[in-house]
């Protein structure tokens, strides 16, 4: 249920309202607007009587809503929401660029791939220290060694860095990490889920490989219904019975998100695709369809590459793609 509140309204009346709906045994989350406040409220509603609601001096409008997600609803919360990491904005207009190799594989490798991407205009690095790989026979990642390499690459770059957690027994080792990504086959792994929402850090939570756009909605829901909002959902394909590419691109997936959640939404060309040409137009064409930002896989020698060599650009490929990206996003916002 969603409760507006008329503009203007003393800080003390909008209190009481909430305690008593406090009292019913219901969550309210508040919206603070511009123009106008929105509770959104979560529980069992249905003994709360809407008319009584309805009546009062304080409220505009009552209204139930149909969906089963109900915090990162944009019913629930009409303004986008912008997540800050540092000094970095995404979402609310704010485009942000994450960039950095699949996997960390050396302190020299981490650190160059940093410096060059920071000088083509990148926002965050990305890396993967623990990665998800369907062999149990390939490389998985240097793990704990190479979240401090991410961290030493930060330390020379300062560029925030974003790397995946894959369980809740790792949790402690990520406790400097800035942003915390939910790969494609954890989207669904409700305990980890709970437990991210605890951390109070930007989770960036990628949809899985066969999941809806309520599905992605609904993991977003587990995480905010424990408390934390900085959510940052991310595009990256979804398995279909097309074989030329690695998966499938949705990016109708952008603007539709858009309209159901109030939450930033970026795309992954890289993973999407899998095939190195076509993550530059698919990330074009991503920027152009509203897209919050990127996120982009980048190594400096990919022929050697450790992890998906085949769908990461060079250096100089990436700098030729940020400018575009720039250009693209100019004509968009024109």
């Amino acid at each position: 249920m969603i409760v507006v509140l008329k503009s203007g309204v003393e800080q003390e009346k909008q209190a009481q309202l909430i305690d008593w709906l406090s009292e019913q045994g219901l969550q309210v989350h508040i919206s603070q607007g511009e123009y106008q406040t929105v509770l959104g409220l979560v529980g069992d509603t249905t003994r709360v009587d809407m008319d009584l609601i309805g009546s009062l001096g304080i409220v505009d409008s009552v209204k139930r809503v149909t969906e089963p997600f109900k915090c990162c609803n944009r019913k629930f919360h009409p303004e986008d929401t912008v997540v800050q990491v540092g000094n970095v904005r995404i979402g609310g207009g704010h485009f942000c660029m994450m960039a950095g190799p699949c996997s960390v594989e050396s302190e020299e490798q981490i650190v160059a791939v940093a410096k060059a991407v920071k000088a083509s205009g990148a926002d965050m690095l990305r890396g993967g220290a623990f990665k998800p790989r369907t062999s149990p026979y390939d490389f998985a990642g240097l793990k704990a060694e190479g979240l401090e390499l991410l961290k030493i690459a930060r330390q020379e770059t300062g560029l925030p860095i974003v790397t995946e957690i894959m369980s809740i027994v790792d949790l402690h080792l990520f406790e400097d990490v800035d942003v915390l990504q939910v790969g494609a086959r954890n989207m669904q792994n409700f305990d980890l889920l709970r437990e991210l929402g605890k951390t109070r850090k930007p989770i960036l939570l990628k949809r899985g490989l066969a999941n809806t756009l309520k599905e992605l909605l609904m993991s977003a829901e587990y995480i905010m219904a424990s408390g934390n909002e900085q959510v940052i959902l991310c595009e990256r394909g979804i398995r279909t019975f097309d074989d030329y590419t690695r998966n499938t691109l949705d990016l109708a997936a952008v603007p539709m998100l858009h309209e159901l959640t109030h939450l930033p939404v970026i795309v992954d060309p890289s993973h999407a695709t899998g095939i190195n040409r076509l993550v530059s137009p698919m990330a074009l064409a991503a920027a152009a369809c509203g897209a919050d930002g990127l996120i982009i896989e980048v190594h400096n020698d990919p022929i050697h590459a450790l992890c998906d060599g085949a769908q990461s650009l060079r250096p100089e490929q990436f700098d030729a793609l940020a400018r575009k990206v720039r250009t693209v996003r100019e004509v968009a916002l024109a």
